[in-house]
């Protein structure tokens, strides 16, 4: 199944500590689908400016940051959240794309953090725990089906 649009989740305003890994993930995944949110692994995005559109005034930046990540996650195929760096709005993004009924993988560090019960508790959700990177990516190959 070639050709997703993924929506990558990762942490922004909450920490950029694995945004490193974050850039890693979404280029794996692009060498054969398409990740919506490329900007979620750029490096140079500080966790205050996050991912706002360019052209808009300070108080429409939030407004349109919610339109446009709504908007990607209505288009997605499926979501794959890093959430090692805990963040609302990522919590806000997985529970919006159960709400459309799309596939939600979250990946975790389980020696850094342990998952909120409001996500290791909803059956909805796939629970990806790893070690190390080198776990993550073929779990994402049998997720894209490659």
């Amino acid at each position: 199944m070639a050709g997703l649009k993924v929506y990558f989740a990762g942490s922004i305003r909450g920490g950029r500590a694995d945004a490193a890994l974050y850039k890693r993930i979404i280029e794996y995944i692009q060498k054969t689908d398409t990740v919506l949110t490329e900007h979620v692994g750029d490096l140079s995005l500080s966790k205050k400016e996050g991912s706002t559109p360019k052209g808009f005034s300070k108080g429409e930046k939030d407004v349109a940051i919610y339109l446009q990540d709504t908007g990607w996650l209505s288009d997605s195929d499926l979501v794959i959240a890093e959430c090692t760096t805990p963040s609302l709005g990522v919590g806000y993004e997985l529970a919006f794309a159960e709400k459309l009924g799309k596939p939600v993988h979250i990946f975790y560090n389980s020696t850094r953090t342990t998952l909120s019960a409001m996500l290791t508790g909803d059956k909805y959700f796939k629970i990806h725990p790893y070690k190390a990177e080198e776990e993550i990516y073929p779990a994402i190959d049998i997720i894209l089906q490659r």
